[in-house]
Formats: structure tokens, sequence, C-alpha cells
């Protein structure tokens, strides 16, 4: 079960200057991922892009993706992907290695992961973890080789020159794993899962431009809601008033009213992600399938409306199953599709690149999809042969 405080890193909800780009991603024997990479860099400046500052700021060559659209069928490792990002996260943060060993898929073999992140001052970070078999379960520090290592990003570095120099520097390893982590600095996220309108609601205290955007993504969801306005009694709570009754949200309740819709709940969670944005408590942030009840035109303006609150090096991951968002104004690299294949025994889950298999400006990403150029389609056969039962 997930902690709510895992969701958001509060110790560093205040600043406006913390940065964290994840750069590349390897996952191995955690959870059902092995050999898994994704790249979240590209090559070349894209003229006339549609996403400003795509770059660190300050390092006009050291390209990120900035959004990262994340699209496959059901069980394809969207939402299994966030989780093990927040899991390395918190594991530094926290420096608790049960956190990984938790999501180790076979313990009779070694697992690991490859993290590389920009901090701050401009710094490029690698985090290598291997964790030796431990058939029992019953694992320690003893099973942890734990490697951090960091390169000044100088202005005329690329990712990829920044990344050599980071390989061939010197390196001296700590004594325990504990002064590993003392080494890197701190981290600020934001997650959002399809499961957080179940969990306990964590709500800012009379935070005017939090209630103003709460007001208008709900009002745009349920016409019957006729404002929202902040408690005057009782502290960290909203009440939205509909026509016949109202609803009061108070921060450390759960979230279980019948009274709102399934999609006019997720605009609770989507409004805390805009709100945070908007005024600089988060950089990084993985926004997980909260639009499964929402329309598609209102998914795809929130979509955009994030995009543009991003901050400079900030970065947006953002799962949908919605066709429509491909229809969008955005560089193909933003599109990263997961292929779930458990036949293929050495890598089950892939990560793949929209921008590595269409190449020309012209390329129709809508049409590559259609025509499942991915092998990304969910397999509607099976559902027709019911009817031949």
């Amino acid at each position: 079960m997930l902690v709510a405080d895992y969701f958001v890193n509060p110790e560093q909800i205040e600043s406006e200057r913390t940065v964290m780009v994840v750069l590349d991603v390897s996952l191995d024997n955690f959870y059902a991922f092995k050999n898994f990479h994704m790249k979240l860099t590209y090559p070349k400046k894209i003229v006339g892009s549609s996403i400003k500052e795509e770059h660190l700021e300050g390092r006009p060559n050291f390209r990120y993706k900035k959004v990262n659209i994340i699209m496959g069928s059901n069980a394809s490792g969207k939402t299994t992907f966030g989780h093990m990002l927040m899991t390395i996260f918190n594991f530094i943060d926290k420096k608790n290695y049960d956190l990984l060993t938790d999501k180790i898929n076979d313990c009779t073999k070694e697992a690991s992961f490859s993290i590389d992140m920009a901090l701050n001052s401009n710094y490029l970070y690698r985090v290598q973890c291997r964790i030796s078999p431990c058939e029992s379960g019953d694992y320690s520090s003893a099973n942890l080789q734990l490697e951090i290592r960091k390169q000044k990003i100088t202005q005329s570095d690329n990712y990829e020159s920044c990344a050599k120099k980071l390989e061939n520097a010197p390196y001296s390893p700590a004594d325990s794993y504990i002064e590993e982590l003392d080494r890197i600095e701190k981290l600020n996220w934001m997650f959002e899962y399809p499961e957080d309108t179940k969990r306990t609601l964590h709500l800012p205290d009379k935070d005017e431009t939090f209630r103003a955007i709460l007001e208008n993504i709900l009002k745009a969801l349920d016409p019957s809601i006729v404002c929202v306005s902040i408690s005057k009694e009782v502290k960290r709570a909203y009440v939205i008033r509909l026509r016949d009754r109202d609803v009061v949200l108070q921060d450390g309740e759960r979230f279980t009213t019948s009274v709102l819709s399934s999609g006019t709940k997720a605009g609770v969670e989507v409004a805390r992600i805009i709100s945070s944005l908007m005024q600089g408590h988060v950089r990084f942030c993985y926004c997980d399938e909260k639009f499964s009840y929402i329309h598609s035109d209102l998914e795809k303006a929130t979509l955009s409306l994030m995009i543009d609150l991003l901050r400079p090096n900030g970065q947006l991951f953002f799962t949908s199953h919605n066709a429509d968002i491909l229809d969008m104004s955005l560089p193909k690299h933003s599109f990263t599709f997961l292929r779930k294949d458990l036949s293929n025994s050495d890598c089950p889950i892939e990560s793949i690149d929209a921008s590595s298999l269409l190449k020309r400006n012209t390329d129709s990403l809508k049409n590559a999809v259609e025509n499942d150029l991915f092998s990304c389609a969910p397999a509607v056969d099976l559902i027709y042969a019911i009817a031949e039962l």
C-alpha cells in the first residue's frame, strides 16, 4: 500500500528553485521490467517547437524531453513505471532499501536500476544500484551495491558529452550506502494516480489560487456546481456548493463522497496538480490516468495548460489512452509507447520513442498508431471471439 506522503516530497514544496529532470532510466528485475530502458533526451533542436525551453536553463545544448506522454494498451506498464520512479525517489530521500527490495520480481536473481538526473547547481547525477540475489527474500544492506557519480554541466555540454565525462571521471566509493546517498541533493516531485480519489485528501490551507483553479475545473466538469469557497470554520477545507447541497473537502479526510461523479472527484486531484505547477511548488510531475472519466476535449485542454505552466527545468509525465491527444501540436519525441510481450523473456516491456520510427516532419503519428506501427494495439479480437463461444 502506498503511503500518502510518498506522492509529494513536502520538505521541498516551498522551494521554487529545485531542479529535478530525469534523463535516462534503466530497470531490471523490478516488477515486470527486465532489461528495460527509457531515454528522455533528444539530439537535435526542433525549430518552431510548441514546447518552450526544452533544455536545461542556461544550457541550450542540454536538451531533454520536457513533456512525456506515455501510451500503450492496458497492463503495459504505464502506471508501474511511475510507481518505480517514485520508489527510486523515495529510496534516495528516505534511505530505506526495503522500498526497493519489496518491488523485486525474482529474489533468486540480481535486480538493478540506473537513473540519470539533472539537479540543482547544474550537475548531472547518475545513481546506479545493484541488489544481489536473496532466495529467502530477507535482504540486508550487504545485498546492496550503490554508486552515485556527478559531473558539472558546462554551458557547451549536451547530455551525451556530459555523460561521457561522468563515465571517465574518477570515483571513490563511500563507506556505506547511506553515506553514498548523502552525496545527492534533495529531490522534488509530485505523483498522481487514479486510485488517489480513494485515499486521504491533501489540501492547502486557505489558498485562493487553488480555490479558483478548483472552482473552474469542477464547474467545467459538473454544471450543477455553483462555486467553491474556502471554509471559514475549518482549516484546510473547501466547500463545493451545488444547487441543492454542499460538499466539504477537508484535509486528512477520506475522499468517499457519493454526491460527486468519478470525473468530478478526479478534478480535485487535477486541480492540485495545476495549482502546484502554477505556484512553482513542484517542477517534476507524473500524472497517471487522471482523465478516465473526463471528456476528451477537457483532457486535451488540461494537458495543454499543464504544458504551458511548466517552468524552466520542469518535466511532465502524462499517461493516457486518449488517441485524440495524438492530434495535438507536440513534437513526436514527446510520445513514448510501452509494449508488453511476455513471450519476449529478455525484455517483456519495451519502451518505444515515436521519433525513432517517425523520422520525417510529414509522418502522421495518428496514422502510425491506427496502423499499429508501435505494436501497442489492444487484443480486441479476444473480445469479438466471445460471440463465438
